[in-house]
């Protein structure tokens, strides 16, 4: 892995933990305090946690200029299969098997961390890395 790589890598790792924080802070709230069951936590953790981490990861990890609403309907792709699978493993984990709903909520994080960054890398930004103004800009420096 080259140094540029590695530092979308950390990058995307710093974001990923910051949009943890705003899932778990949501899905503690809700569940502590809504009465809720675990789907309806866990889901509304995990819609505010994409629109965080898609945001910033867009804008300074991938440094991205693409088309913002293909790249989002690319990432509903994504989650339009991970949402399901992890809601009712998750479900069946917490309220049928009787697991901890955080120690569930924690993997099924961990899960996300990795299959996004790989998705976000391969497909969605796959041929727009380094092409909004942040990265020209930092291009022309490095250039002069």
């Amino acid at each position: 892995m080259d140094r540029k790589e590695l530092i979308r890598t950390l990058k995307f790792v710093g974001f990923s933990i910051s949009a943890g924080v705003i899932e778990i802070v949501s899905f503690t709230l809700l569940n502590e305090f809504a009465g809720l069951p675990y789907w309806p936590c866990y889901l509304i953790a995990l819609v505010l946690s994409v629109i965080w981490n898609f945001t910033l990861n867009r804008k300074f990890t991938f440094q991205s200029a693409n088309n913002v609403p293909v790249a989002m309907a690319k990432v509903f792709g994504y989650y339009c299969v991970f949402t399901p699978l992890s809601t009712i493993l998750g479900n069946y984990l917490a309220e049928t098997l009787g697991w901890n709903e955080y120690l569930v909520t924690i993997l099924n994080m961990l899960l996300n961390f990795v299959t996004e960054y790989l998705f976000d890398r391969f497909v969605v930004f796959r041929d727009s890395i380094d092409t909004n103004d942040l990265a020209k800009k930092k291009q022309a420096a490095e250039s002069k």
